[in-house]
């Protein structure tokens, strides 16, 4: 919509609101909201100031002044409002010289984009994400000076079998075996249409949903894939209507990548490729019908793999996911149909357009226009450099030997060390101006002083279980 159109969406609607959205640096939504008075055409020209001196990952106190510049092609009815509210997403400047906010993940994405473009090689970016999630019924935590702990439960946790739920059922997942049952082992099915039937209400072009391995609630949504800007747009709906459908039915949703112990965690498989005047760059003759390009391509995502881990699996939690031999692949290969390498060439259709990668070791706590970003930078220093990305590798990377272990590279083990590895590895990122070098210093800064540490300083539990009796 132009903004003409959306002035004209909201009177439409009956709308008495106007919410403003955008994104801190790690990866939430922020918001505020204005009377529909305020939505006038020319507030796209000019944006609307605000106070960002306290959202995370941005300016200081003493340079704090910021505009948001709604999208108008962004509009749509919040579908949880009770007063009608008309929802923009927008992206942040700076109120003097009106150049784009380097911190805003928005911007960052749209530059990416831009360079895609500035290269030659293509002209359109698709990224599908699949973000796995949970849905409990309860969760306490509590973080003090005296005591730490943390309790999550679900009506479907294999742990409840022998609990009195007056009458206890009995249905309930056992651990690794929670994908794909039907009803009444599946209790989820309604909230996830809902959930689906909200998404594609407010725009997102939805593909199924399930419930996934794990036992205690999980479940995936899985969504159309689109141009990166808007597909980073459409994630923050999805966490958004996943989070808010659950509340409405007294259950409360996470991305954590790993809440559960001795369960799979929550990662997000992205799968990406690059377009031409409406062509598949990715598409050819090559190993699993792939392209030279688009190997290039796959050669940069292995070569920049262990810095892509620092915005694609960001969080400390996320290295409690991806663990060697477990679940998650943590050996940096590439397949066709073999879900332990890191990175798969999926062989579902022999269509050129259905022709793409899925990078597996992603996970749903990540900030999605960074995120696709830093895989999009890394593939094209790929292309632009002609990376090799060696033999495929066909074999159940599980069951090889130490030897053959050996000689295949591995993502980090740690936040740490995938922090380590950007702060080593990040020239690709500063192509074209995507990321600067304040962004990820910023990013590496920030990481390590308000979650390394914090975890670092801080008694576990369970070191009260190994070491108490010392």
């Amino acid at each position: 919509m132009s903004p003409k159109e959306v002035v004209e969406f909201a009177k439409k609607n009956n709308a008495r609101i106007v919410d403003i959205k955008f994104m801190d640096l790690l990866g939430t939504w922020q918001h505020f909201s204005v009377p529909v008075s305020e939505l006038v055409e020319h507030l796209f020209d000019e944006g609307l100031g605000f106070d960002g001196s306290s959202i995370r990952g941005w300016q200081a106190i003493n340079a704090s002044d910021m505009l948001v510049m709604p999208d108008s092609t962004t509009a749509v009815i919040d579908p949880f409002m009770a007063i009608p509210t008309v929802s923009l997403i927008g992206n942040i400047v700076d109120p003097i010289t009106k150049e784009k906010y380097t911190r805003d993940p928005r911007n960052i994405a749209q530059k990416a984009e831009a360079y895609l473009k500035s290269t030659g090689i293509g002209d359109t970016a698709f990224f599908g994400p699949e973000a796995e999630f949970f849905l409990f019924d309860d969760v306490r935590y509590e973080v003090n000076q005296h005591n730490c702990f943390y309790e999550v439960d679900s009506v479907e946790g294999t742990w409840n079998t022998g609990r009195d739920e007056a009458p206890n059922l009995g249905y309930k997942p056992r651990p690794k075996e929670g994908y794909f049952p039907v009803s009444p082992s599946d209790s989820m099915q309604d909230i996830r249409s809902e959930m689906m039937i909200l998404m594609e209400q407010v725009g997102l072009s939805m593909e199924c949903h399930h419930h996934e391995v794990a036992t205690g609630g999980q479940n995936e949504i899985d969504m159309r894939f689109a141009p990166l800007v808007k597909c980073a747009d459409n994630l923050m709906w999805y966490k958004y209507i996943v989070k808010n459908v659950a509340k409405n039915h007294n259950k409360t949703a996470t991305f954590m990548p790993k809440p559960i112990y001795g369960d799979n965690g929550s990662g997000m498989h992205v799968h990406q490729s690059i377009w031409k005047d409406g062509k598949p760059l990715f598409a050819g003759n090559g190993y699993a019908g792939f392209s030279e390009l688009g190997m290039h391509y796959i050669g940069g995502i292995l070569k920049h793999s262990r810095s892509i881990c620092a915005f694609a699996a960001p969080t400390t939690n996320s290295y409690k996911r991806l663990v060697p031999g477990f679940e998650a692949p943590v050996n940096l290969a590439y397949s066709s149909r073999n879900r332990s390498a890191s990175c798969r060439i999926p062989m579902y259709s022999p269509s050129p357009k259905a022709k793409r990668l899925e990078v597996r070791y992603p996970d749903p706590s990540c900030n999605g226009y960074l995120a696709f970003a830093v895989m999009l930078m890394a593939g094209l220093d790929g292309i632009e450099n002609k990376i090799d990305p060696g033999e495929p590798l066909d074999k159940d990377i599980y069951a090889l030997g130490p030897e053959e272990l050996a000689n295949i590279p591995t993502l980090p083990h740690s936040l740490e060390d995938a922090l380590n590895s950007l702060e080593e590895d990040h020239d690709f990122l500063l192509k074209g101006d995507v990321f600067t070098q304040d962004v990820i210093d910023r990013w590496i800064s920030y990481k390590r002083e308000n979650e390394i540490n914090n975890l670092r300083l801080r008694p576990h539990p369970l070191e009260f279980h190994m070491y108490y009796d010392v």
